[in-house]
């Protein structure tokens, strides 16, 4: 939590939201100027546009806003161990993701869903 501001926030439960404030001005598609307090001197007036969107085309969005993702690879293997068995770990990089964002996944739970994945590795 170290350099994260925090705006009146005392607790777990707190509120994380503060505002409605004043729009000064539009500075872009979804960008806006706006009107902060004197004690929020320290954040910035704008909202920003995101510098990266998904593809609308690629994405097959259903009526909830939801789409299915797709494993395209598996980046790495690992072994967790508990007490009393193994369980197999796959890292996986997603359709529409960077491979900073992937996943550790159940290997028995991919290898069912998607075996095409582990068509050049061994059982």
């Amino acid at each position: 939590m170290r350099g994260i501001r925090r705006f009146n926030i005392k607790g777990k439960l707190a509120p994380g939201y503060i505002g409605p404030f004043k729009v000064l001005e539009k500075k872009g598609v979804v960008a806006y100027k706006l009107e902060l307090p004197p004690g929020l001197t320290g954040v910035h007036d704008c909202l920003r546009v995101p510098e990266e969107e998904a593809p609308p085309e690629g994405l097959d969005v259903r009526e909830d806003l939801t789409y299915t993702e797709h494993p395209v690879k598996i980046l790495d293997t690992a072994e967790r161990v508990t007490r009393n068995k193994r369980i197999k770990m796959c890292r996986v990089q997603w359709k529409h993701h960077t491979e900073a964002e992937a996943t550790w996944e159940r290997e028995e739970e991919m290898r069912a869903a998607y075996p095409n994945l582990f068509a050049s590795q061994p059982m």
